[in-house]
């Protein structure tokens, strides 16, 4: 395939709720889509990357200009005879794995409409459901995050993850065990933390914790190490792992003994394939995460979520958590237990709601092959 053009839009989506981590809160997405075009055919993708540039470098407005200046005029007009090739042509590009991963998942959508199936069968996905779980974000007291954990626990999710930060850790997560003894469980610390709060993270092993998603710096490894051997919860590394090179280092040294994986930090499907293949091979279990995406991120992720490595409950789950309307049909459900069905459709599955699209869109730009 030559993809002969590139359609990126900036659309403003507000959260039904705010969602509060260690880097602040968010109340709205500013949120950048892709549509590609090939004979004819059109696949679409989502850069997920934050409006501004804390979780990692990349930000809205950055992102923007990457897509349009650089990863559009190394893709247009390539020969792309796979999808899984289509990330090769912007490897000039050094960082920048969500504008990259933006267009290289509409790539795949894309294929996978061509050849007639659904992108999950297209990445080798085996999973007929994947198991989801939620992730809270801080609440201002108690009280109200056991509400919030008793909504999502009677609308099916399997995996309660509480985001963390100094000062809202220890005790806040001896309220939830004390409420909810046996629930799956998980804290998430955005690297709020550093190798001297190691004594944080030990008092936390008294709450049976499923994992400790990236207590320490985004770009560590050494420490997470260290922190692993002096505690008995499993790190789970997100933002340290941009690569399945990462993935081998952090495991070799023993940084994490879990893997989240999320499409727009490691460059997209390519990229993520291998992660699965090297962690499922070594029996290391890997989750998909999620970074507040709209339908069509959303709807990625569960298409990579169905392969078989995917073996713990991720964060994807269902829109009207995140959004009054969605901008695909039909929404993103969740099973009574807790569980996403695959889609049977061609390409990622669902409908792209282009109306919805239009009305919520503040800027857009075309770029076609010169």
């Amino acid at each position: 395939m030559k993809i002969d053009r590139i359609e990126l839009r900036e659309i403003h989506l507000p959260l039904v709720a705010p969602f509060e981590t260690s880097f602040g809160v968010t109340t709205g997405r500013r949120i950048i889509l892709v549509k590609v075009f090939s004979e004819g055919a059109v696949g679409w993708g989502e850069c997920t990357c934050g409006e501004t540039p804390l979780y990692n470098h990349e930000a809205t407005d950055t992102a923007w200009i990457v897509l349009r200046d650089f990863v559009a005029p190394y893709t247009l007009g390539k020969d792309i005879g796979s999808p899984d090739q289509a990330i090769a042509l912007t490897s000039p590009i050094r960082g920048n794995k969500m504008a990259r991963a933006a267009v290289e998942t509409a790539i795949w959508d894309l294929a996978a409409k061509q050849q007639g199936v659904p992108l999950w069968q297209l990445l080798g996905g085996e999973q007929e459901e994947i198991p989801c779980g939620v992730s809270l974000g801080i609440q201002p007291t108690d009280a109200a995050l056991l509400k919030k954990i008793e909504t999502e626990l009677a609308a099916g999710y399997q995996r309660i993850k509480l985001k963390i930060k100094p000062g809202r850790d220890y005790e806040m997560v001896k309220a939830v065990r004390r409420e909810y003894p046996d629930i799956l469980l998980t804290v998430d610390a955005n690297s709020a933390y550093t190798l001297d709060d190691a004594d944080t993270f030990r008092k936390l092993d008294e709450f049976n914790l499923l994992l400790v998603e990236q207590p320490l710096a985004y770009d560590d490894i050494i420490d997470h190490a260290e922190l692993q051997r002096r505690i008995r919860s499993s790190i789970c590394l997100d933002e340290s792992i941009l690569g399945v090179d990462d993935a081998r280092k952090a495991l070799a040294l023993g940084a994490c003994r879990i893997i989240n994986i999320k499409l727009g930090r490691v460059a997209g499907h390519t990229e993520a394939q291998k992660i699965e293949r090297y962690c499922r091979e070594r029996g290391v279990p890997v989750w998909c995460g999620g970074m507040l995406e709209a339908g069509i991120g959303r709807a990625q992720n569960i298409a990579m979520a169905t392969q078989s490595g995917f073996t713990l409950p991720g964060d994807v789950s269902a829109s009207k958590r995140y959004w009054t309307e969605d901008i695909i049909t039909p929404e993103v459900e969740v099973t009574p237990h807790g569980t996403i069905r695959r889609p049977a459709a061609p390409g990622i599955g669902y409908e792209v709601n282009e109306a919805r699209i239009e009305a919520l869109t503040v800027r857009k730009e075309v770029i076609e092959e010169r």
